[in-house]
């Protein structure tokens, strides 16, 4: 138990750090409106447009704080509560983010599209690694936890895949919001802090991910005897 908390304690410390963050700094860029004063909803909308995606991605509300997201599904932005109808940094930031994976998917962003195609894998070794390696070391097989290890190393690609497709969305976020003339000089790096603070915790997730599975590697070596 020491070794692990050894590991995984200063991904943690980051991870609670990070989710600290996000919020206390979206709820500080709430309160400031944009320059232009226009929606989240209404800046997805534009920059749709304007990359001639207006007809083939939708934006609609969803429920919740900071459940904003874009379902290649069903090539639609969703956009939560307090990002749809707000016209504050932190809703217009958060809006362009979720347009920005719009983008890659229009594009064919290769990370992106990995990241697609491994998510039903990392999804089922999310939730069968752990009762898989339980069960090795209950019953003292190697075996059984390297299967366990093997999955949960699935999980720890789609983390390392899914840090790139954020920070390039964040990336594609700012750059859209200059050209398009939706923010000043002024409030770029309000925006750049805004989605900044969110990329803390996708870091925070692949770091934790990786500081476990090298854990996972040190028992199934006999590093933890």
């Amino acid at each position: 138990m020491l070794s692990y908390l050894i590991f995984i304690l200063p991904a943690l410390i980051l991870s609670i750090y990070a989710q600290l963050k996000v919020k206390s700094t979206f709820n500080r860029y709430s309160k400031v409106r944009s320059s232009r004063g226009i929606s989240g909803a209404e800046v997805a909308t534009t920059i749709l447009r304007r990359n001639g995606m207006s007809g083939q991605v939708g934006v609609e509300p969803v429920a919740g704080s900071l459940s904003d997201h874009y379902d290649p599904t069903t090539h639609k932005v969703r956009l939560s509560e307090t990002v749809y109808d707000n016209n504050s940094i932190a809703a217009i930031g958060v809006a362009a983010h979720e347009v920005g994976h719009a983008i890659q998917h229009h594009e064919s962003y290769g990370p992106l599209e990995l990241r697609h195609r491994i998510v039903p894998i990392a999804n089922f070794a999310s939730g069968a690694s752990f009762p898989v390696l339980l069960l090795g070391f209950f019953m003292q097989s190697l075996d059984l936890i390297m299967v366990g290890v093997i999955l949960f190393s699935a999980v720890v690609v789609f983390h390392l895949v899914t840090l790139p497709v954020e920070l390039n969305a964040s990336r594609r976020a700012v750059a859209q919001l200059s050209s398009s003339g939706i923010i000043s000089g002024t409030e770029v790096p309000m925006v750049k802090k805004v989605l900044g603070a969110a990329a803390l915790t996708y870091l925070a997730a692949t770091l934790s991910s990786i500081a476990t599975l090298l854990y996972y590697l040190m028992i199934f070596t006999g590093g933890d005897e």
